[in-house]
């Protein structure tokens, strides 16, 4: 047996990889001999990492002229979105790339300040600071997990004397979205409400949000979320009605037996009103003293003196007296003579010595004499200004229709009693707030319910079972696909596999029996090659030693004979 054949003996895998084609044969060996290859040279490249991704093209060919100076193998992937090199190699080659500024496409945010140059304009220096925020606006917009890229691009006016001429500023931004991704709309507020509050007098109805497919996200987030949070609102209302209603009747009828419906009427428009209300006056007693001023005023009119020089004129005056005149009473006139007075008029003629001197002399002469006094009280006036500004989302009114079942008695059904039906009208009206200066509106119906199932649908209407029908179809064309490709393929390729190794074995066999044959016939030739060999070696001793010959043929018949 040769060694081939031991081999194949010996491992069946082998010998049933022999009996394949030799096409086949052929293929498999080149199939492995490629894997082998392929794995060789897997081991021995160095693992690669991410370097950067998400280029931009400018900064991606830079990065890739450094690594290429730098003699630093490296790959694209993502198309050229990403740069790889070798994992032990990664930091050392960002360090090197950072201090060589790269890459360079990350947004420049107020760092850029730092490059300003002497001798720069004004003008100069706004746009840097412009382009400064809006590097910061960008970093931090980028910061959110859905966005890939953005861009922001700030209109700041310059700033007027005149108010009348001052514009708002205004921003829009461009957000790059990751695939498969978007942004809801509290995001997008979210970004809205950060560019405007970064920018000093920017509101947030005007900053504008665009994706990269040209949609405007700030109007669909603006109309939605209102939309949708004045119908969270409305939803909300019912539901809430709805299930105190249950709560509250459910216990009485029993589960099941009880239907509610809440159409809820809700004011969204938004009023702000002022009022100022002013009191009637109020007694002085009871009324605050907002500031009081009093004034008083004494006027004595004295007559210089007159007459000739003399004693008297020499003396000293005496103290006059000045007459105390009250006020005048309520209605009075003011030039009649108060009898109040302490001194009327003409009450100390006599008594004075200056009163009229007219001879021998000259002296003062008494006149007449005044005293005023005013009292002025302002009073704080009573008065109320009240500022109202209504919530958004008033309730206007309030539709409720409940239906309750009919009552079981013992296997029968029957309506529930007026007096019944009246209480749970009032649960209800407690239960859902019920305002008549509103305008709300109260049904409460006994009624017996319809028992009757649900319509049946025919089985090839109904689409679970169109589902579970499309679902075996497509089971049973894969399964008469793969008969079909075990037929006409893959059993013709056994078979004749089959045949080969059958045919391939007899003609082994045949080849071990006429090996046999061969070997059986040159022992029978060697064999009678001997006996005439030996025969001959007889006759040749038989002439030359006769009587030796006849001594040997004797003791063989002894032998024989002995043995008999």
């Amino acid at each position: 047996m040769t060694a081939a054949a031991q081999l194949l003996t010996r491992y069946p895998m082998l010998a049933k990889a022999n009996a394949l084609p030799k096409p086949v044969q052929l293929g498999a060996a080149a199939a492995i001999v490629a894997v082998l290859v392929v794995l060789l040279m897997w081991a021995r490249t160095p693992d690669y990492r991410v370097l950067f991704s998400n280029l931009a093209d400018r900064d991606g060919g830079a990065i890739v002229a450094a690594l290429a100076q730098a003699n630093v193998p490296y790959r694209l992937s993502d198309n050229g979105n990403a740069i790889l090199v070798p994992s032990d190699k990664v930091h050392e080659v960002r360090l090197q790339l950072a201090q060589q500024g790269l890459p360079r496409s990350g947004e420049t945010g107020f760092e850029l300040m730092d490059q300003t140059r002497f001798g720069a304009s004004q003008f100069t220096e706004q746009i840097n600071y412009q382009r400064a925020l809006e590097g910061e606006l960008v970093s931090s917009i980028q910061a959110m997990h859905a966005v890939q890229d953005a861009r922001v691009h700030l209109a700041i006016p310059r700033e007027s004397l005149f108010v009348r001429d001052r514009q708002p500023p205004t921003a829009s931004v461009l957000l790059t979205l990751y695939p498969g991704r978007s942004l809801s709309d509290a995001q997008v507020s979210a970004i809205t409400w950060l560019v405007s509050s970064s920018v000093p007098h920017l509101t947030a109805d005007k900053v504008s949000v665009v994706d990269q497919n040209g949609r405007l996200l700030t109007a669909i987030s603006g109309e939605a979320g209102a939309d949708g949070t004045r119908r969270n609102l409305v939803n909300d209302i019912e539901q809430r009605t709805v299930q105190r209603i249950l709560t509250l009747i459910t216990p009485l009828v029993g589960a099941g037996n009880v239907r509610a419906q809440v159409s809820a009427d809700v004011d969204f428009s938004q009023r702000e009103q002022t009022s100022e209300v002013y009191r009637p006056n109020q007694k002085p007693g009871e009324a605050t003293v907002r500031s009081e001023q009093t004034s008083a005023s004494v006027q004595n009119n004295v007559l210089p003196p007159e007459g000739i020089p003399g004693a008297l004129t020499n003396q000293p005056p005496l103290n006059p007296v000045a007459p105390i005149v009250a006020p005048p009473a309520p209605g009075a006139n003011p030039a009649a003579p108060n009898p109040n007075a302490a001194n009327p008029p003409n009450a100390n003629e006599g008594a004075n010595p200056i009163g009229n001197v007219l001879a021998g002399g000259s002296g003062l002469q008494q006149g007449t004499g005044s005293s005023r006094s005013d009292a002025t009280i302002n009073y704080e006036v009573d008065r109320t200004i009240s500022h109202i500004k209504d919530p958004l989302g008033t309730l206007r009114r309030l539709s409720v229709a409940v239906v309750v079942n009919y009552r079981d008695l013992d296997g029968e059904l029957a309506p529930l009693p007026e007096e019944e039906l009246a209480k749970l009208n009032d649960l209800v009206k407690q239960a859902m707030g019920y305002s008549a200066d509103r305008g709300d509106t109260l049904s409460v119906v006994n009624s017996q319910f319809s028992d009757a199932g649900p319509q049946s649908v025919p089985v090839w209407e109904n689409p679970v079972y169109l589902d579970y029908a499309m679902q075996l179809l497509k089971y049973l064309l894969i399964g008469i696909g793969l008969l079909f490709v075990w037929r006409v393929i893959i059993k013709p390729l056994l078979a004749d596999n089959e045949e080969n190794k059958l045919k391939r074995q007899a003609e082994a066999e045949l080849e071990e029996l006429n090996r046999e044959a061969a070997l059986a016939a040159q022992r029978r030739a060697s064999e009678m090659s001997r006996y005439e060999e030996n025969l001959n070696t007889a006759r040749t001793m038989a002439e030359k030693d006769p009587r030796a010959v006849a001594m040997v043929l004797r003791s063989w018949m002894e032998k024989k004979d002995g043995n008999r």
